[in-house]
């Protein structure tokens, strides 16, 4: 069986859903791939995004990623809405949820460090419940 293909997905897609994208890419590939992208994109990621993910997981999201809009995305499996009430009426997935995480876009470094922890368990999580064979629709 394929791995299933997930999205995460807020507003900009500049900060929590291209953290969710990076750190899944660090702890879950062998189960899913990651994708991230937005409904009114920045041209930029965050650049406290940036450095917290260089120095927690050690990748270089200027490197390896860019903000895309949703048209962007493949068909994918499980669509992870980061918490900012985007509907996406238009992508279909065989599963959602909301991980209801707070933009830390403005606030201190401490504030990136926290989210990328809290995307951190909700990964391992999702990847626990992906190899269990325990999410709805899959």
């Amino acid at each position: 069986m394929p791995k299933p293909k997930v999205a995460f997905v807020c507003v900009h897609n500049s900060c929590r859903s291209q953290m969710a994208e990076a750190i899944a890419k660090v702890l879950a590939a062998e189960v899913f791939t990651a994708y991230s992208a937005g409904t009114c994109i920045k041209d930029r990621i965050d650049p406290l995004a940036v450095a917290v993910i260089k120095e927690l997981y050690q990748v270089d999201m200027e490197e390896t990623q860019k903000p895309k809009p949703l048209q962007s995305l493949p068909p994918i499996d499980i669509l992870v809405t980061m918490g900012c009430n985007v509907s996406c009426p238009n992508l279909p997935a065989k599963h959602r949820e909301d991980w209801g995480l707070a933009d830390p876009a403005g606030k201190p470094k401490e504030e990136f460090v926290k989210v990328a922890g809290l995307i951190e368990g909700k990964i391992k999580d999702l990847a626990q419940r992906i190899r269990e064979g325990r999410l709805a629709g899959l």
